[in-house]
């Protein structure tokens, strides 16, 4: 008989997708703080990481963690090039909001509303009204492209990209779409699968 997962019973999980902060507790034993080695701490990159239960249960396998967090700060903040972070941001806003993943959609509509705090509205319309929300055409692009490549890599096509180039976007911004959704894929998948968000602290 298979073992099964014991979900907390004193948590009850959102279920609206928001650009409020979430917690996220995991359903397998993170690594306590106090047992964090040099290993470790070079695989977190940034020592703040170790208050974060999903990165000290992640970091049980320092050397996968060390080479998933170099790939994510690569893909979201090297912007010397290619697509600005604001998009970067709503390319993987759109992957986990098709995929259902209040956590990580918060944390992604948030950071592209700090990117782009003028565009608040577009970021929660995604959040609200998924995809299919009205964008203009270059959020529009970016977004269905996300949404295509999250459905499944293969419905991904050239019909995607000439949009992608019809709204302004060079090979390396296409790039950057490509790599913003398919890492959030991936992250959506393994979060999904080790615990669940729980709701904003209450503000005082």
């Amino acid at each position: 008989m298979a073992e099964q997962v014991l979900r907390h019973p004193e948590v009850t999980p959102p279920h609206v997708f928001t650009q409020e902060e979430l917690g996220w507790v995991p359903w397998l034993e993170p690594k306590p703080e106090g047992e964090l080695t040099d290993d470790d701490y070079t695989a977190l990159v940034e020592r703040s990481r170790a208050a974060s239960p999903y990165f000290r249960l992640l970091v049980r396998d320092p050397v996968v963690l060390g080479a998933r967090t170099r790939a994510d700060n690569d893909i979201f903040y090297n912007t010397d090039a290619g697509l600005g972070r604001a998009e970067r941001e709503i390319s993987a806003a759109a992957a986990s909001r098709v995929n259902g993943c209040l956590f990580c959609a918060s944390v992604h509509s948030r950071f592209a509303t700090i990117q782009a705090p003028s565009r608040r509205d577009d970021v929660q319309r995604l959040l609200d009204e998924g995809i299919d929300g009205e964008q203009d055409e270059r959020w529009t692009a970016i977004i269905e492209a996300a949404a295509a490549l999250t459905a499944t890599p293969s419905r991904f096509g050239e019909a995607h990209v000439q949009a992608l180039r019809a709204a302004g976007l060079d090979d390396q911004a296409i790039v950057d779409v490509v790599q913003s959704a398919a890492f959030f894929n991936w992250a959506n998948r393994l979060m999904l699968s080790l615990g669940e968000p729980t709701p904003p602290t209450p503000k005082a």
